[in-house]
């Protein structure tokens, strides 16, 4: 039996980073909103748990500072509440530590490696002006035009695994030069002293003070289309199917899951054939570890240069002691497996990744492990790779994706998901406005 007397402005499915950024927007903007979350917590796969006492963050860790995302706190009057690392990211290669934020940029780090430093330059200006590469080569592809040297690709492939969650081999070289030539790399972030649950609980208690609501454990069962507009959803919750009327809606659980819902065959066809095949699913490993000794004296993220798998490692508590009971050292690694869309061998990937950090550092041997998660399926790093993402809106008006299947070109990470909120509140609130006079 359903409860039929709830009714919002919208509601959006999912509280991650792009549907929780949405909902402060429309609330800061006077609308009231559901957020429905199937699981019991917020943040989605950028969130954390506790672990043996050390709060272990489940996927993102590095939230970027003044942006949209600082924007979307601001404009519900909440504090980022983030501690950035000085330096905030270093590579490290053949063991030696190298800071481009002291200047020299990619000439600095290249330029130790190959003679073509100045010409791979040259093409992060062209690519900065709006010229870049067919969107077919691959950025692997396009950087054998330029150097066969062997850490220069490492050093591209573990910037594409720590940034995208892919290989150079699978990403377009169109998408790489505009997130790191465009929208620009290496940018002001920090860590949250409370795990990165501690910001998604932030913004939902904000929500909830504004009059709107957060239901966790609370499941969509059911989209609700009528005369080709949604007019709202079921939700389980406390075991009771609740029927919640809203003038739009939004899916933060990604365009595949969303066309597995009952009433989603309102979208037609071609578009759940689209919505099922055209992102490419992203995997990655994340290994959280701590150790009584420091590994590595540096307060940010450090990518790696020839690795078998690892792309990236930082030191948390470093910033946030706090994160672990005294005494401890606690770090998050990044493994991104080959290949990174489409199937792979779990363990072998894991071993492989766990040899790379005994390689790096002989104290990881001593190392407790707090948790190894596999990234990948309908719990992917990224729902889709950069540059095969699908757009924001739909076949039915008054229903908007948001999130890393439909982000901006290039864009990638929690910053990407805000950035689509951001695009997405403006459509919900232009339907609204238009839909005022009846409503009144």
């Amino acid at each position: 039996m359903e409860a039929h007397d709830i009714h919002y402005d919208a509601v959006i499915i999912g509280a991650g980073a792009g549907g929780l950024c949405t909902a402060a927007r429309l609330v800061a903007a006077g609308k009231r909103v559901l957020v429905a979350e199937a699981l019991n917590r917020v943040g989605g796969r950028a969130s954390s748990e506790v672990i043996d006492g050390h709060i272990v963050n489940i996927g993102a860790i590095a939230i970027e500072r003044g942006g949209v995302f600082e924007e979307t706190f601001a404009q519900l009057g909440l504090a980022l509440d983030l501690r950035e690392p000085s330096p905030p990211t270093v590579f490290r290669i053949d063991g030696k530590v190298i800071n481009v934020s002291k200047g020299g940029g990619w000439g600095l780090l290249l330029g130790t490696f190959t003679k073509q430093a100045a010409k791979i330059g040259a093409k992060f200006a062209e690519a900065r002006g709006g010229d870049l590469p067919e969107a077919s080569l691959s950025t692997a592809e396009w950087l054998a035009k330029y150097t066969k040297n062997e850490t220069v690709h490492a050093i591209f492939r573990n910037l594409c695994a720590a940034i995208f969650a892919v290989n150079a081999d699978e990403l377009p070289a169109r998408a790489f030069l505009v997130y790191f030539a465009q929208k620009g790399a290496f940018k002001r972030f920090g860590f949250c002293p409370r795990g990165t649950v501690g910001l998604w609980n932030d913004l939902a208690g904000a929500i909830r003070e504004r009059g709107s609501e957060v239901w966790l454990g609370a499941p969509v069962t059911a989209l609700h289309v009528e005369d080709g507009r949604t007019t709202g959803v079921t939700v389980r919750r406390d075991g009771k199917l609740v029927r919640i009327h809203a003038e739009l809606v939004v899916s933060n659980i990604g365009p595949a899951g969303t066309v597995a819902l009952p009433g989603a065959e309102a979208f037609g066809s071609e578009y759940t054939t689209m919505a099922q095949s055209a992102p490419k699913p992203a995997a990655n490993i994340v290994i959280n570890f701590a150790t009584r000794e420091r590994l590595i004296d540096t307060p940010g993220l450090v990518t790696f240069g020839k690795t078998r798998r690892l792309c990236n490692m930082g030191e948390l508590t470093y910033t946030c002691p706090e994160i672990a009971p005294a005494g401890w050292h606690q770090y998050v690694a990044y493994a991104v497996p080959m290949p990174a869309i489409g199937d792979f061998d779990e363990q072998a990937e894991i071993a492989a990744a766990l040899q790379d950090l005994h390689d790096e550092f002989p104290g990881f041997a001593d190392a407790k492990m707090l948790s190894i998660r596999v990234m990948r399926g309908e719990w992917p790093a990224q729902r889709s790779c950069a540059g095969y993402d699908l757009p924001l809106d739909t076949p039915v008006p008054n229903f908007w994706h948001v999130g890393d299947a439909v982000k901006d070109y290039g864009d990638g990470g929690t910053q990407a998901c805000a950035d689509t909120a951001r695009s997405v509140a403006v459509c919900a609130l232009r339907w609204l406005e238009s839909k005022a006079p009846a409503m009144a």
